[in-house]
């Protein structure tokens, strides 16, 4: 009896251990399969197979230096740099080889740029919505037109990648596309944009450096029929003719007149040589557009003012456009202007009704004023301080006069300052050492006076490049620091010209070791080179110009400067 009970209770035993093993197991895959976890032992491969030999294809035909697609290996190719899946249903529906570095200038973009052929394999990727191609260097030279055929295509970013020729208007085709980018192709082109009126979706579209010079007026037609149209950038498209109205273009159909692109938020139409006696009537209908830049052209007209029918408008770029008349005063919806630039026009008189009108608007929101190149004679107002949003104000090559207010130390956001080749005088005041957020100090091509000291410069941590002093004439201010003064600063540029200089000067230049532009003519230096500070600063300087100075002994003709461009030691004691 005894011994049957004990069976009894380790058979018992044993089904509990068999129980509560199997609803472990149960309980995990419930686990797995709810949180969509891919496990080895539920699922092996979460990549359609034909998809991911459309991959391997297109990746044979690709030159890949850098190895940016080294982890195309192995069953999921959803796990592949660049490439993104659907959750749901495992298809490719994004690739994203985008150049992790900027193109232009940079080494490290050449040697990070995928070459080679695009291949027709990507037509297997049925569900791609996504394609970013761009700053890479294909040797496919056109577009291929079998792209238009990715008709689940709604971002296509083909820009800085070398393509030339004829944009195949085969990309018509994509009637899904939100976001089209083709712009940075310098010998690309396109005869006419009647491709690009089918794109009812179309959000974004950028062609700069596009060729659209034989489109004539028709461009205009083929993008008024984008209705959903947000962004428009068509800079340095060698677009010389524009129509003054809708109407101008004779064949485009009464009813489409009528259309404008209200939804329109970006116009970018900078420096295509457009000259034309006025501005278009139908740019004051885009009453929504927050930015708008038509620099680089030629209207030879008043400022419009019926610009003051964009409500919304923050950034307005009409720079050397052939503007004349006076500078129009800021009011209205303008007091929304976050970036505006009137530089390089023909503007004549004074600016003080633009500077009350600017500072009658209820909040200063005004970021960056550039009035550079106008020849325009006035002094900086008494209230400059008011603009604490500033953080760029460029006034150079006018004929401003005076000297700079006391107030300037209230601009607590201003980077850059730029008052070059004017004719102010005075004094510099001690509290523009208060903009502790100044990057770029530009005072050169004046007359100042009096006496800089390290109260000029106290919280200028920021500081990269500083110029001062007349190329052509001396200045009666003076460098007077302390011999033991340290700056807060690293300057990278510093141009000091016809100036006097005190000998602590010395001490404080050898600390700035990453310099490399350097002109320090005209200033009567009475001192020995400094090796050690030119040892520490050889490697990167490009500009030396020590010239005009009383420096004596030698110059250290062991130090090797790598980078060098130009050097004078003229007119010293060496």
């Amino acid at each position: 009896m005894d011994s049957h009970c004990h069976r009894s209770i380790a058979r018992y035993l044993l089904l509990l251990l068999l129980v509560s093993s199997c609803m472990q197991r149960t309980t995990k895959l419930c686990f797995c399969l709810a949180g969509e976890e891919i496990s080895s032992s539920v699922k092996t491969n979460s990549c359609i197979d034909e998809e991911k030999q459309a991959l391997l294809v297109f990746k044979q035909h690709l030159v890949d230096p850098s190895g940016r697609l080294s982890s195309w290996v192995g069953h999921d190719c959803c796990r592949w740099e660049g490439i993104s899946c659907n959750n749901s249903t495992d298809h490719v529906v994004k690739m994203d080889l985008r150049n992790p570095y900027d193109y232009i200038g940079d080494e490290r973009a050449m040697n990070a740029s995928l070459r080679g052929k695009i291949n027709a394999s990507l037509l297997s990727l049925k569900h791609l919505n996504y394609l970013d191609l761009s700053n890479n260097w294909f040797d496919s030279n056109q577009i291929p037109k079998f792209i238009g055929e990715l008709k689940s295509l709604q971002y296509l970013n083909l820009s800085s990648s070398s393509f030339e020729g004829e944009i195949p208007p085969s990309l018509g085709n994509l009637s899904s596309l939100n976001f089209l980018d083709l712009g940075w192709n310098y010998k690309l082109s396109s005869k006419n944009l009647k491709w690009l009126s089918h794109l009812s979706s179309l959000k974004y579209i950028s062609l700069n450096y596009v060729n659209l010079n034989s489109t004539g007026v028709s461009w205009a037609y083929d993008i008024i029929m984008l209705p959903s149209l947000l962004e428009l950038h068509l800079s340095s498209c060698q677009i010389e003719s524009i129509p003054l109205s809708l109407q101008s273009i004779s064949f485009l159909p009464l009813s489409l007149q009528r259309i404008n692109l209200t939804s329109l938020l970006v116009l970018d139409m900078s420096h295509n040589g457009i000259t034309s006696s006025s501005f278009p009537s139908w740019f004051l209908n885009l009453t929504n557009l927050k930015t708008l830049d038509l620099s680089g052209n030629d209207f030879s007209d008043h400022f419009p003012s019926g610009f003051s029918n964009f409500k919304s408008l923050e950034n307005l770029d009409v720079s050397e456009t052939g503007l004349k008349g006076q500078i129009p005063e800021v009011s209205g919806n303008f007091c929304k202007l976050k970036v505006l630039s009137l530089s390089g026009n023909n503007f004549d008189g004074g600016i003080e009704e633009f500077w009350r009108s600017l500072s009658n608007c209820p909040s200063n929101t005004l970021e960056s004023l550039d009035l550079s190149g106008y020849e325009l004679e006035s002094q900086l107002p008494p209230f400059l301080g008011m603009f604490k949003s500033l953080h760029n104000l460029n006034l150079r090559e006018n004929n401003l006069w005076g000297s700079i207010p006391d107030s300037i130390g209230n601009l607590s956001s201003l980077r850059t300052l730029d008052l070059t080749s004017n004719n102010m005088n005075g004094s510099i005041p001690e509290s523009i050492g208060q903009l502790y957020e100044l990057v770029s100090l530009h005072l050169y091509g004046n007359s100042w006076e009096g006496i800089l000291t390290e109260a000029h410069f106290i919280n200028l941590t920021k500081l990269q490049h500083f110029e001062i002093g007349n190329i052509d004439r001396p200045t009666s201010l003076i460098f007077d620091m302390a011999n033991d003064w340290v700056p807060p600063f690293k300057l990278h540029e510093i141009v000091i010209k016809n100036c006097g200089i005190s000998s602590g000067f010395r001490v404080w230049l050898q600390t700035q070791t990453k310099l490399s532009y350097v002109i320090l003519s005209g200033n009567g230096i009475s001192d020995s080179i400094p090796e050690e500070w030119l040892l520490k600063i050889s490697p990167q300087l490009t500009i030396l110009d020590l010239s005009y100075n009383q420096f004596c002994g030698n110059f250290p003709s062991h130090l090797k400067f790598p980078n060098l461009r130009f050097i004078d030691l003229s007119h010293n004691k060496l």
